[in-house]
């Protein structure tokens, strides 16, 4: 750690300490309800151990950004303002959390309503956490205003060139927040226990059109010019920002997305069904509080499925394949406006409350719109992930409350437990005590804990006090702590079947025995969970000949759906089915969504020819790849032990003139040693 340069000058007749540069070592409208004012005292009291904000001393109660977007510098400046809550009457610093940002000053509001410089420190980067600002004031300002600019290379940005984008008409650029990459493009208190509102004045080229996790105008010109206002309070993860060649067009009358004008009419269609999932969660579990619910339809380089941002979720186009088959992401990032958004994780050691309870209302608003089959299939393929993930996973990350340390960088939890095992949980709850008790239960828990940060022991906590001891005898407080505090699906989990799977799973097994393929009739009326799971109950490797029948008959190989190609493609590199590869490479160089792109980073990365291929085509796609994207496959290469495998001679394979659809998913499963890809 290099030592800290002050530049420092006294201004005594206003009490402040002045410094100069320190530098490191390297409701249909607004919702008009009035919100719970703070997170309960107990949970102050939580140590986050993936920030360096003090939230017991000094809240943010709002944030006000004015920002200029720099297209050619790949850059945001501007200043942060935060308004600010005294807790510690001893406290005189805020402390931030930031990751590569340059600050230029920073300011106290007086009484007479002027500035004064203040004294602030940037300490050096710890490359989990980043940097830690402190900022010195003895006359504990209302507000504090920091100036500053971030880096080319925010781990929370990306910056894309026009032949990235779908349009091809301009540049774009999007932010990823969580889980802790909002420090990396705003200097703040970067941790979910603080919930505050924002506000935002953006200023960007003509033809960039800006949006935020805010209250976006449908009919906002296109002017270089734009405000924003989230009234509601949220936590850092969820401030989001993009600009880019978009346009709108409706969905109902809360509801509509944003794309780039090639993509926006395929969007719209593909998600037209959003209207009637927000009518059927509000059945389920009160209204919705954010006023509009908009998708944000990134270009293939956005790292995840999708993100929660309130108000405009942010999505993959790679679910948009033309027959609605993966618009599940849909369901569970609306999910979130309850479970998530609406009431927040306290630490990332309690993720399972974020993702586990959206994963379970997600289902539920599945069976709701599409039946039950459809949701007993999907729920059947995540446990299958599940129980493949945790044959290799570290005991202690298939805790659901993670003890304090367990979980060193918060991108490296298991998706496998916080949204799978987290959901089964709560399906465990609602077999017990039946959707008549469960369903008004869980309602009244959106509405307890609406717009505060909880942990796992105040879930707890509730769960017992108005279910397990209104009705005794049912569920014990032994079961309750195997499933929060104890490895493992607990002994008595409820089990989906499939029927449907049974009769796939016959049809893998006779053609494994004899080479026959399903009967056409049967195949063709396939659902694409249905092709999951012919695929994904495949042996780790089969014969190139066996593979090359398969993509004769149904065109695996260049399918342009991602859930097909995540599972085609590792199993035909396992297997020395080379005739894939070109198709292989083309898919990595177009597609950043991790989940989708690193079990095939994997595959190859086994073998030496395969190493030598991936890092041909890594090198190649990097550049449009998001900094989340590229660390994980960089890892991936890096921590590689290949093996010397003669390669395979190239099968022919004939494709149909249509591929199958790909399978349907709800959200990115982990592998567990890259990080945790969200949504």
């Amino acid at each position: 750690m290099r030592q800290l340069i002050l530049c420092v000058s006294i201004a005594a007749a206003l009490g402040v300490i002045a410094v100069g540069c320190t530098r490191s070592p390297s409701p249909a409208a607004e919702s008009t309800a009035k919100t719970p004012a703070a997170t309960p005292a107990a949970a102050a009291k939580v140590i986050d151990q993936h920030s360096y904000a003090e939230p017991a001393k000094v809240r943010t109660t709002d944030l006000a950004l004015d920002l200029a977007i720099d297209f050619d510098k790949k850059q945001l400046s501007g200043t942060a303002t935060y308004a600010l809550e005294w807790l510690d009457k001893g406290a005189t610093q805020l402390v931030l959390d930031t990751r590569d940002i340059s600050v230029q000053k920073a300011e106290g509001l007086q009484a007479d309503g002027t500035w004064a410089p203040l004294e602030f420190a940037l300490a050096g980067k710890d490359p989990i956490l980043g940097s830690k600002l402190s900022i010195n004031t003895s006359m504990r300002p209302a507000k504090i205003r920091v100036t500053y600019a971030t880096s080319p290379e925010a781990s929370g940005l990306q910056w894309l060139e026009p032949s990235m984008t779908e349009s091809k008409s301009g540049p774009f650029m999007f932010s990823q927040s969580q889980q802790i990459h909002a420090r990396s493009w705003v200097p703040l208190q970067d941790t979910p226990q603080i919930r505050f509102t924002y506000s935002a004045h953006v200023t960007a080229p003509t033809n960039a059109m800006v949006l935020m996790s805010a209250n976006n105008d449908p009919a906002a010109v296109r002017d270089g010019d734009y405000t924003f206002k989230m009234p509601q309070k949220i936590p850092s993860y969820l401030l989001a920002i993009a600009a880019g060649d978009l346009v709108f067009k409706p969905l109902g009358k809360r509801s509509g997305v944003w794309a780039e004008p090639t993509m926006v009419d395929k969007a719209a269609a593909e998600f037209s069904d959003t209207e009637k999932m927000i009518d059927a969660a509000e059945a389920l579990y009160g209204p919705y509080r954010w006023g509009r619910y908009d998708l944000l339809v990134l270009p293939p380089s956005f790292p995840y499925g999708g993100m929660e941002n309130p108000r405009l979720t942010f999505a993959t186009p790679t679910v948009i394949v033309g027959d609605k088959s993966l618009v599940s992401l849909v369901a569970h990032e609306l999910a979130h406006s309850w479970s998530g958004n609406l009431v927040t994780f306290a630490t990332d050691s309690d993720s399972w409350l974020n993702e586990g309870t959206t994963t379970y209302v997600q289902s539920r608003i599945t069976e709701a719109l599409y039946g039950l089959p459809l949701a007993e299939m999907e729920e059947v393929i995540d446990r299958n992930e599940l129980k493949a993930e945790y044959k290799t996973l570290d005991p202690k990350l298939q805790i659901l409350a993670l003890k304090p340390g367990d979980l060193a960088d918060p991108d490296n939890s298991s998706s496998a437990t916080v949204y799978t095992k987290g959901a089964w949980f709560l399906q465990f709850l609602e077999r017990r005590f039946g959707r008549e008790v469960f369903d008004p239960y869980l309602r009244g828990y959106f509405d307890h804990f609406a717009f505060q940060s909880i942990t796992t022991q105040q879930f707890a906590d509730y769960l017992k006090a108005n279910l397990l001891d209104k009705h005794p005898g049912i569920v014990s407080d032994a079961e309750v702590e195997a499933w929060l505090h104890e490895p493992g699906i607990p002994n008595g989990a409820p089990q989906v079947e499939s029927a449907k799977f049974s009769t796939v799973s016959a049809a893998r097994i006779a053609w494994l025995g004899s080479g026959n393929l399903p009967n056409q009739a049967i195949t063709e009326a396939w659902t694409t969970q249905e092709w999951v799971h012919f695929l994904e109950g495949m042996p780790e490797t089969l014969k190139p000949e066996q593979l090359a029948q398969l993509d004769a008959a149904y065109g695996f190989t260049g399918s342009p759906n991602g859930e097909i190609a995540m599972r085609w493609y590792p199993l035909a590199e396992r297997s020395g089915y080379a005739a894939a590869r070109p198709d292989m490479g083309k898919f990595l160089e177009h597609v950043g969504r991790r989940k989708l792109i690193m079990p095939t980073y994997k595959a190859l990365v086994a073998s030496t020819d395969g190493l030598a291929f991936a890092k041909d085509v890594f090198a190649r796609a990097k550049p449009g790849y998001h900094p989340i994207t590229t660390g994980s496959v960089q890892a991936t290469i890096d921590g590689a032990t290949p093996v010397e495998r003669a390669p395979a001679p190239a099968a022919k394979a004939e494709k149909p003139a249509e591929p199958m659809p790909a399978p349907s998913k709800t959200r990115d499963p982990a592998d567990p040693t890259a990080p945790a890809p969200k949504h």
